[in-house]
């Protein structure tokens, strides 16, 4: 078996050759990007909080890191946080949303971000957050209520996978204010679907007005199919006419 750049190759030669892609573990250089970064914005003075899975990995959640580091800041901030960064030699990349500023240092790739799900950065959600240790160094880590907010309002009839919210979830349930996720998510159907499948998970305790947990189907009537015989397989109806 051969390792080369996050592939596996099997085989030397004829129809049993494949090469399977496995996932590259970008842990280590995400959080030492995330490092750079947070240290930049920390002697900027400006306020700002990691968001995002480096955030529920800070918030002690084992998660693989894979894409990118994620920054909230405020709009009216923006330029002075660039000019922070290009200073200490990050890259700025503009992308075509209005909502972020993307960038590059260390091979990877850092959102800025100034709007959550839809709802603008404020100086309010920033204030909520607490300073965790990220590897080495301390920085303020988006309130857990606050990312599962987010997470949940992030979730679309196009993009709508409860897999890696469900660690997240199971996680931090004892720092979560749940009544808030609710009250700031209420009338969006993936984040209820999503509460409602904690429930039935125990992840949460079950509401007072919660519906009472699916009973199986019960099987309509029909015939009751037996081990086949001589190859044919018989059903009760047949068995009764004599039918082979």
């Amino acid at each position: 078996m051969n390792l080369v750049e996050g592939r596996t190759s099997q085989g030397e030669g004829g129809a049993g050759d494949r090469t399977v892609a496995l996932p590259v573990d970008h842990t280590q250089a995400i959080l030492e990007t995330t490092k750079e970064v947070g240290a930049v914005l920390k002697a900027s003075g400006l306020p700002f909080a990691l968001v995002g899975s480096v955030a529920v990995y800070a918030h002690g959640i084992p998660v693989r890191l894979q894409h990118d580091t994620d920054f909230a800041v405020r709009r009216e901030d923006a330029d002075a946080v660039t000019a922070a960064l290009v200073e200490h030699g990050v890259r700025i990349v503009d992308p075509p949303e209005d909502w972020l500023v993307k960038a590059r240092s260390g091979g990877e790739n850092i959102d800025l971000i100034f709007s959550l799900a839809g709802r603008p950065v404020t100086a309010e959600l920033l204030a909520r957050a607490a300073t965790l240790p990220v590897d080495s160094v301390h920085m303020p880590v988006l309130d857990p209520t606050d990312l599962v907010v987010s997470r949940l309002l992030a979730l679309s009839e196009h993009h709508c996978d409860f897999g890696p919210l469900l660690p997240v979830a199971r996680g931090l349930r004892e720092r979560v204010a749940w009544a808030r996720v609710r009250e700031e998510t209420d009338g969006t159907p993936m984040a209820a679907a999503f509460l409602y499948l904690l429930e039935l998970l125990d992840v949460l305790p079950r509401r007072e007005d919660a519906p009472e947990h699916p009973s199986p189907a019960p099987r309509p009537p029909g015939p009751v199919f037996t081990a086949p015989k001589n190859g044919y397989p018989r059903d009760n109806e047949t068995r009764e006419r004599g039918t082979p």
